[in-house]
């Protein structure tokens, strides 16, 4: 069973998301919050695997009570569910410590997908959030200093790096196109337990510490068009 806390100011969206989580029958509610400043204490007394966090609220917003969490508690895994679809409320919450990013006018299955992606340690994010994230990173890969010559380097090859399976290949590119695990296994014919394994490989024989910097990879690359 997934242990959900849910994080929001308004009683409406709350009860909402209590309801859409209550009738996922892998799913459980184990506390709510109106605001930040309670967070962190319910995280600790209720010990969810993930938590839903609303970034504008009064008193203790969302970016501050996720920094708090994880500070407390760096594996908690804090989904944050916006409004606000925009570079100003993603950076700042990822550099918090959010484990992923959706907005409230996500498709209900979607957002239940979300939690589910997170309870099982795959950080969700819608596909728009995931291609910002990926040019972000490229930009940011390209001016920096020391990295200018890797990146002028990655953007002159063609195709996949080297020492990759045919199949990494193929999955490589769809983590390129901001596809989920499951997603990807559908599309390819695998268990989620597979495509787990040859991400993991990924990440082992490329380096890559996350999945966006194996998307970032498969841009530069040109694996998967930008």
């Amino acid at each position: 069973m997934i242990r959900v806390l849910l994080v929001d100011d308004q009683h409406l969206v709350r009860m909402g998301l209590r309801m859409l989580c209550e009738s996922a029958p892998d799913m459980e509610v184990v506390g709510e919050a109106g605001d930040g400043r309670d967070a962190p204490r319910l995280v600790e007394e209720t010990h969810p695997d993930v938590v839903l966090m609303d970034l504008r609220m009064p008193g203790v917003d969302g970016i501050t009570a996720t920094r708090r969490i994880v500070a407390a508690r760096p594996s908690a895994r804090v989904v944050v569910l916006t409004t606000f679809d925009d570079d100003d409320h993603l950076y700042p919450a990822l550099a918090a410590g959010a484990f992923g990013f959706m907005v409230k006018d996500a498709p209900p299955p979607e957002l239940l997908r979300a939690i589910r992606m997170a309870a099982g340690g795959e950080p969700p994010y819608g596909r728009s959030v995931l291609g910002r994230l990926v040019r972000q990173a490229v930009r940011a890969h390209a001016d920096g200093t020391a990295r200018a010559a890797e990146a002028a380097e990655a953007a002159e090859r063609t195709g996949p790096p080297p020492g990759l399976t045919a199949r990494e290949e193929e999955v490589l590119r769809l983590v390129g196109a901001g596809l989920s695990n499951r997603e990807i296994g559908e599309r390819l014919h695998l268990g989620v337990t597979t495509v787990k394994t040859h991400v993991a490989n990924l990440m082992r024989k490329t380096g890559c510490p996350n999945r966006i910097r194996l998307a970032v990879l498969a841009v530069q690359t040109g694996v998967t068009p930008d």
